[in-house]
């Protein structure tokens, strides 16, 4: 049943960049200034000025990272040494990832805006090898696979601008979809009795799917514009509470004890939290004569991933049978991995300027932005399966204006992550055993050095009505 707990881990979310094609080409600084469908995600209140339009974009997630393991052993001497694993290396697939949205302006001022949508956050669906160089990988502990995951956050959304200086918007939203994780966990009950703790004939290859997931949500903001040129924004987005159902396939051990052992039930649940979101920013648009115009902006964004405490499994009547030495059924206890997250803060700061000095039929925008954001998970956590490191990410795009009603985007932008060493002595990672049930104290999995980036590019278009 440690297979369970992983796979669940990743939908803790840990986005890899904040989301939007257009968004992210300022940097992820989209607070006071969101005016387009993908104020969804940014602030709500900022609807109010995206009118009645079509929106969709895609971007792509190119996410790359190395582990190599280090572990501590203590030999028949009482001495210990470092043992250094091979390096394994972490890949993603070919996954646009998606935004689409309408919005629709009524009244007689056009003062409500209705808007839905259906947008995916910016993670890494990552992939380990099962085996290096013909051995087990030492990354198979925490994930083999995530490949055939799929989340999303749909949700419809209402904005209002009862004057000029001011824009309220509220969402009702639900992260929907389902997770599916590969994984190896080791069942030699306990360690060291009958075998060495990571002895390969107890590796037991699981399959985990966990869905439907439909776990209710609200965002909420408000832009207020105190003079023409200042827009300042402040949102809210609420948690996800996550209470799914699970199914669960599993290859027993080779190991003589499991002979003749098999599984009986398939179905658990799994339990945990995504946090709450606050953003703030402050925007300062200038007109620059000859119909250009410079908008700048700065934000905060404080996620609170404190909230995110453990990941719960609770097998319903899953138990093993006929396991040598053990009494038959044996049922598999609830498991409680702990998380210890914390939260992280993030620092934005982007642009755009809109002329039609490029084109003089058409009028181009050209975006830059840059951020940094502090990891959300204390170093003696990190793990292939969730790793997070503080970050800077920089990115670049433009829009072509065709026409009074088409907008079309693009953005390229490059996550560099800070490298994690985590001392083999100060990694907390338990690994978990299901034949024992909750962990208990064993040589942590998590222990090694660690690098990644990525690199991300998204088109989009818009059509906006007059």
């Amino acid at each position: 049943m440690g297979c369970l707990t992983p796979s669940a881990a990743d939908a803790a979310g840990l986005f890899t960049a904040d989301r939007g094609v257009r968004p992210l080409g300022r940097g992820g600084a989209f607070v006071a200034g969101a005016d387009d469908v993908g104020a969804i995600w940014y602030n709500p209140a900022g609807l109010a000025d995206a009118g009645t339009t079509l929106f969709v974009d895609f971007a792509w997630l190119n996410f790359s990272s190395e582990y190599t393991r280090k572990t501590q052993v203590t030999d028949a001497g009482g001495t210990v040494r470092t043992y250094q694993y091979p390096k394994v290396d972490g890949t993603t697939p070919f996954l646009p990832i998606p935004t689409l949205g309408g919005s629709y302006a009524f009244g007689d001022q056009k003062q409500y805006t209705l808007a839905v949508g259906i947008l995916a956050p910016y993670t890494a669906i990552a992939s380990y090898p099962l085996t290096v160089n013909g051995d087990p990988s030492p990354s198979r502990y925490s994930l083999v696979s995530l490949d055939g995951s799929a989340l999303v956050v749909s949700g419809a959304y209402f904005s209002y601008k009862p004057i000029e200086e001011i824009r309220i918007g509220l969402g009702l939203q639900a992260l929907v979809g389902t997770f599916k994780s590969r994984v190896v966990f080791s069942a030699s009950p306990p360690d060291r009795l009958i075998s060495s703790p990571e002895d390969p004939q107890y590796d037991s290859l699981s399959q985990l799917n966990v869905g439907p997931i439909i776990a209710p949500s609200g965002n909420f903001g408000i832009i207020v514009v105190p003079d023409k040129r200042i827009h300042l924004g402040a949102s809210a987005q609420l948690p996800f509470w996550i209470n799914a159902p699970a199914k669960i396939n599993v290859r027993l051990p080779t190991a003589a004890v499991f002979d003749k052992a098999y599984q009986d039930g398939e179905d658990a649940r799994v339990r945990f939290r995504l946090p709450p979101i606050l953003r703030f920013g402050a925007e300062y648009r200038m007109d620059l004569g000859d119909e250009s115009t410079l908008r700048l902006e700065l934000a905060y964004v404080r996620e609170f991933w404190s909230l995110h405490e453990s990941i719960d499994v609770r097998p319903d009547n899953v138990k093993l049978y006929d396991i040598t030495g053990f009494p038959s059924p044996f049922g598999v206890a609830p498991i409680s991995l702990p998380r210890h997250f914390q939260d992280s803060n993030s620092f934005r700061l982007g642009g755009e300027y809109s002329t039609k000095s490029i084109f003089k039929a058409n009028r181009v925008d050209l975006r830059a932005g840059a951020s940094y954001e502090t990891s959300a998970i204390p170093e003696e956590w990190v793990s292939p399966l969730t790793y997070d490191a503080n970050k800077i990410i920089g990115s670049a795009g433009a829009s072509l204006h065709a026409g009074d009603n088409w907008r079309l985007d693009a953005v390229a932008a490059l996550v560099l992550l800070n490298g994690t060493q985590v001392a083999p002595d100060t990694a907390q990672v338990p690994r978990v055993n299901p034949v024992q049930g909750n962990p208990t104290k064993t040589e942590a999995i998590n222990g090694g050095d660690y690098s990644a980036r990525a690199i991300i590019l998204g088109v989009g278009a818009q059509y906006k009505f007059k």
